[in-house]
């Protein structure tokens, strides 16, 4: 496998929606992300009467013998909610740390504006390598379970007194992922990916999204390597194979063949859909977390920003100022490869002898 090919589509997918353009937290847009892969608790997804999804399932064919296996990852990504406090005096001490901070919208301190916001952190759930056969055999599953977090950190003046905290808080995220196969002929595996998110939710019916997703996976996506086998494509599968693939039933997830081009042994089941063997684009100096990533166009729209956006931007969130950054660094004979770019000629029918 090709793992910087492959890690540079998964990252991809990982961020789409992080935070778009214009890249700032007051932008509309940015209050409502990841629409795309989210497994919602069970509990939230009932009381919504089931349209925010809490499953994702992957089917895809293998084929190969009994000694073929398969190893899986389950990616994702798991919200952090940043809240901004109001030191309550001007003169907390350095070790003081409250047992709850006054929460505010907007806090400037030296002249650095600090603002709540969703951060995230990537997960990966990783299942040792699976033996197709015994698995037609005995079905598995692996439960998961990750634990809440809370964490502070002051936001100090000029002379050193604490005049604010950053709160950090992660909550418990717990489900099972369910492994099946079924021996469809001889030398012909579907197997199924089933991600289910049993996390507790107490009072689900007055929960908003934004309280969903802090238990919710986001961006979930699953990465399948195959060894002494190799993967059938399900966009164009061989023709005897064709009605097997038409029967494989994704949920929330599109399948799809990664790597170099020819080659068989990694399947990325996407929440976005894409075609087998994805790419980005050469020319393309950084992720924007646009699912289209027209960089050139997104890179003026950011030239464009005020310098009061640009500041929103480059203080609300470390991958935003990465963001900001390249754009403003980026040298002119860069910026003028991803004016335009051909590939992918193919002869038609006219050009034939």
């Amino acid at each position: 496998m090709n793992d910087a090919l492959v890690d540079g589509i998964v990252k991809a997918v990982l961020y789409e929606g992080y935070m778009l353009y214009p890249y700032r937290p007051s932008a509309v847009k940015n209050r409502q992300r990841f629409n795309f892969g989210v497994v919602y608790p069970r509990a939230y997804s009932e009381a919504q009467g089931g349209t925010d999804a809490c499953t994702m399932q992957t089917q895809c064919l293998v084929s190969g013998d009994e000694r073929t296996q398969c190893l899986v990852r389950v990616r994702f990504l798991r919200m952090v909610d940043r809240s901004i406090g109001k030191a309550q005096t001007s003169s907390e001490p350095a070790s003081a740390i409250p047992d709850s901070i006054g929460k505010v919208e907007r806090l400037e301190v030296n002249g650095t504006v600090y603002q709540p916001w969703q951060e995230a952190v990537e997960e990966q759930i990783v299942v040792t390598e699976l033996n197709l056969s015994a698995l037609a055999a005995q079905s598995m599953q692996r439960p998961f379970r990750l634990s809440a977090n809370k964490d502070r950190e002051a936001i100090r003046d000029d002379s050193g007194a604490i005049a604010g905290w950053i709160e950090r808080q992660t909550a418990c995220v717990a489900g099972a992922i369910e492994f099946t196969a079924e021996i469809l002929e001889k030398g012909l595996f579907k197997l199924t990916v089933r991600i289910a998110n049993d996390s507790r939710m107490d009072g689900a019916e007055t929960i908003g999204r934004e309280q969903a997703l802090a238990q919710s996976l986001v961006s979930a996506h699953t990465i399948l390597e195959a060894c002494n086998g190799e993967f059938v494509s399900l966009i164009d599968p061989p023709e005897n194979y064709r009605d097997y693939a038409h029967a494989c039933q994704n949920v929330g997830t599109w399948p799809v063949l990664v790597g170099e081009e020819g080659h068989h042994e990694t399947l990325l089941s996407s929440p976005i859909i894409l075609y087998d063997y994805p790419q980005i684009a050469p020319e393309s100096p950084g992720d924007l977390f646009d699912g289209a990533e027209i960089d050139e166009i997104l890179m003026l729209r950011i030239m464009t920003l005020t310098e009061e956006e640009k500041r929103e931007m480059r203080q609300s969130d470390e991958r935003a100022r990465r963001i900001l950054e390249r754009t403003e660094s980026l040298p002119e004979e860069q910026f003028m490869k991803l004016h335009g770019a051909l590939r992918g000629l193919r002869a038609t029918w006219e050009d034939a002898p």
